[in-house]
């Protein structure tokens, strides 16, 4: 699929083949397929608007109008019939149900760099929140979005979220000021935490191991730190330098 200006072409992968044209009320911004791929939001920022198409039903379409709200950021639920629009300032995420037609609301989104994150199984998903000038994490359950677990983070200005891929520990960055990594449960209990150093530039980004296994942590002083999942501490370091000197190109 890709937009050009207001249309939206969808196009055969092997042959390139336009299959479907749908044409849209304004430029659009942002396109997204959902996890089953029989359907495609487009996102209209400038006008608040996500229009949704059909592959199977090209007559069907949906429309959501976030209204004075605003819109800066729209996605698909793992389900792929949920779609969550967060608003201008943060103020909220709404969940729009193509099924039920309902509409669930998710108040203080934290306007960070990874602040909404599920589960690899698509049961659970994580948010990060700022109120009162602290920051919070609140776990949903996203069969019926009801709010699981709302805790508070040992953070200064929390940067990212990332669940660990079994979905039972959830990693939480802080702010490049402050090198700091806290991993929680499911049940929102502090399991670990891990500073490297304390003064410097803090945590870049973070990746799990497939496995779930390890935890790699990247920084700003070019060093990856590998935590193992058992007692959370450090195994390895890896320097990363900005330039690479080595004979062999494989």
């Amino acid at each position: 699929a890709s937009c050009v200006q207001h249309r939206l072409l969808v196009r055969d992968a092997s042959s390139l083949q336009l299959l479907q044209l749908y044409t849209c009320l304004d430029q659009i911004q942002y396109i997204e397929w959902s996890s089953d791929s029989l359907f495609i939001l487009c996102a209209l920022y400038k006008r608040g608007i996500v229009q949704v198409w059909s592959l199977e039903q090209p007559a069907w379409h949906c429309r959501i109008d976030e209204g004075s709200a605003g819109l800066v950021a729209s996605c698909w639920s793992p389900d792929g019939r949920h779609i969550l629009n967060t608003t201008e300032f943060h103020l909220r995420i709404t969940v729009w149900s193509l099924c039920t037609k309902s509409v669930s609301y998710i108040k203080y989104p934290k306007a960070c760099q990874q602040g909404v994150v599920f589960t690899k199984d698509g049961r659970y998903m994580a948010v990060a929140e700022r109120r009162d000038c602290k920051d919070f994490i609140s776990i949903f359950v996203c069969s019926n979005w009801q709010l699981l677990r709302h805790f508070d983070t040992e953070t200064q200005d929390l940067s990212g979220i990332e669940w660990a891929p079994n979905g039972c520990v959830l990693a939480a960055w802080d702010t490049c000021l402050e090198y700091k990594v806290l991993l929680y449960s499911l049940d929102g209990r502090l399991l670990s935490s891990f500073r490297a150093y304390q003064w410097p530039l803090g945590v870049k980004s973070i990746a799990w191991s497939p496995s779930s296994q390890f935890l790699a942590i990247g920084s700003f002083d070019e060093k990856v730190r590998i935590l193992n999942h058992v007692t959370w501490k450090k195994i390895t370091d890896l320097d990363h330098p900005a330039t690479i000197a080595s004979k062999k190109t494989v």
